[in-house]
């Protein structure tokens, strides 16, 4: 994309004004926009900066007269002033689509439903002990930012459908695609095929010279694969077969391929439990592999990672209950992960914002592992109807800590208390670490 002159930013969050600032700096003309209200520390970083902007509206006729416009991922694309920009073919990029022009870094972009925040900490863990190397995207420091101060000459980018959406010529050197499950459908027209193309979209701009790392033994992925064709060259990684130019998983050894260059590393020391988990660890270390660490950092690496707040989170054991925060399970393939890795009779804290949910899968888990169920949201009627015949105990609440004491009365000693919502907070939270954080510390209240 050529220098343009007008930028316009709608959304003053992370995004909003990391991109802000690298625009400045480039020499546009900014302008933020938000039709909310924007946080003060933001609001702050925009005046310092001298940076023109404006919040709980969105002034039309300034807007229309952008160069491009650069969208926050929570701006859906069906809003009126994002079709009308479009109708006046004003681009409407992401953050990562405007930033990724301003640094000749390598990058690794990450997205999948779930395990993409676990398999990009846990990259960047591996890949700082030997490189200079950014984390960013969904999470930590904007992009834009981050390039504007430390400009790294790696970034590990754990990248949403949202901010796939809005790319143009954006492409990793190296993707990985960790899973796809219906999820955000609210925001595809409720069409599955919309999102997995959404997600694919990673890959779009590679050449043969990039790498797609992806599950083998996900079957919407391989599908895809199959019908439609795409340059970079693939290494998939599976727990079920044999894999020749990738990694698999046999004796408990994760077995790593690139050119004939073998690595076998030990799954059982593993600092995170669960089999979702081993295959995080294998797409990470896929990428570390591809980079040149060498073996030993990459195994020590998996042994002292410490894992990712709001998911699986060992807080407290009360009375020898272990109280786990799962907050960051928004969808039910998420809960599928956390359900499966539970080994003692479990009461388990569901519910939220439902984003089109379909609960079947999960019903294995319940009859085997789920003694109580607790519904925090304020609708919880799908939920109740789910599983209502299923476990003995079923109650409802609209409030953490009251779930909490509910949970507290209901566990007894070897059991746990899993908070894995399956949904989105918006209902009760700020946020899933907003609940993350009221369910810690509640559990530490007890």
């Amino acid at each position: 994309m050529s220098k343009h002159l007008n930028i316009v930013i709608l959304g003053g969050g992370e995004s909003g004004v990391g991109t802000a600032l690298l625009a400045k700096a480039k020499g546009y003309t900014v302008f933020v926009s938000d039709k909310g209200k924007i946080k003060e520390k933001y609001k702050t970083v925009l005046i310092n900066n001298a940076i023109d902007w404006e919040e709980g509206m969105h002034t039309e006729v300034r807007i229309l007269k952008a160069d491009v416009v650069m969208k926050s991922p929570g701006i859906p694309d069906s809003v009126p002033l994002v079709k009308l920009l479009k109708l006046q073919k004003v681009p409407v990029i992401s953050e990562i689509e405007f930033a990724v022009q301003f640094t000749n870094a390598t990058i690794v972009g990450i997205t999948g439903s779930n395990g993409k925040t676990t398999t990009a900490v846990l990259t960047h863990h591996i890949l700082k002990q030997e490189l200079n190397v950014g984390l960013a995207g969904n999470i930590g420091d904007s992009f834009a930012k981050q390039i504007l101060e430390h400009d790294f000459k790696n970034y590990v980018l754990e990248i949403s459908s949202f901010q796939l959406d809005g790319i143009i010529k954006f492409k990793p050197d190296i993707a990985v695609l960790t899973n796809i499950t219906p999820d955000h459908l609210d925001r595809y027209e409720y069409q599955f095929e919309k999102y997995i193309d959404s997600k694919f979209r990673i890959a779009l701009n590679q050449t043969k010279e990039d790498y797609l790392i992806y599950d083998a033994d996900d079957e919407v992925i391989v599908n895809w694969l199959e019908k439609n064709k795409i340059q970079a060259q693939l290494l998939p990684f599976s727990l079920t077969k044999k894999i020749e130019n990738g990694a698999y998983w046999e004796n408990d050894n994760i077995i790593i391929t690139i050119d004939n260059d073998k690595i076998i590393m030990p799954s059982n020391n593993l600092t995170l439990e669960g089999k979702h988990n081993v295959k995080n660890a294998m797409a990470a270390s896929t990428v570390a592999h591809l980079l040149k660490i060498r073996k030993q950092t990459i195994r020590e690496s998996l042994e002292n990672f410490q894992g990712v707040e709001h998911r699986l989170e060992h807080v407290l054991k009360i009375n020898k209950v272990q109280y786990i925060n799962d907050s960051k399970a928004t969808n039910v393939n998420a809960t599928y992960y956390a359900l499966e890795s539970m080994e003692t009779p479990t009461v388990w804290i569901v519910g939220g914002t439902d984003k089109g949910n379909e609960y079947k899968e999960l019903y294995q888990f319940i009859n085997e592992k789920v003694k109580a169920i607790i519904c925090l949201g304020v609708d919880n009627a799908k939920l109740l109807e789910s599983f209502g015949g299923m476990v003995d105990v079923i109650t409802e609440t609209q409030s953490m800590s009251e779930a909490v004491k509910m949970a507290y009365k209901l566990a007894n000693p070897g059991d746990s208390v899993l908070l894995s919502p399956a949904c989105a907070s918006f209902d009760l939270f700020e946020s899933y670490e907003d609940r993350g954080r009221q369910f810690k510390d509640a559990v530490r209240n007890l």
